[in-house]
């Protein structure tokens, strides 16, 4: 077996993300003891998603934030978008059917594949 450290990352997800190339990678954990730090950087970062409840909306969100432990920057990113993709899909479907956001369809369609003509 080899060993590998695991660190902690925060990376930033755009709603227009094409792939893990537009994964921004915001802080990275310097060990076990620093999660505290990086997890309330985290929990700041996308406060602006939470509804009056104290409960995180995706819809709400302008952008994905995600935390999560892997070995290096690269690994972070590729994990990061693998793991938003649905939420990024969900965001962009509210924001088509609230708001008929033409952006927001053209993302939909050529970077997802997702017909846009909601019934």
């Amino acid at each position: 077996m080899i060993y590998t450290d695991n660190f902690f990352f925060i990376c930033r997800v755009p709603l227009s993300a094409e792939g893990s190339q537009d994964v921004e990678v915001l802080d990275r954990s310097e060990g076990t003891e620093d999660f505290p730090r990086v997890f309330t950087k985290f929990e700041e970062l996308r406060s602006h998603a939470f509804n009056k409840d104290g409960l995180y909306s995706v819809i709400r969100a302008d952008e994905i934030f995600i935390l999560l432990r892997t070995t290096n920057k690269k690994e972070a990113q590729i994990l990061a978008f693998e793991n938003s993709r649905a939420n990024l899909i969900t965001n962009l479907q509210h924001r088509v059917m609230q708001a008929n956001d033409e952006n927001a369809k053209s993302i939909l369609r050529n970077v997802h594949q997702i017909d846009t003509n909601f019934s």
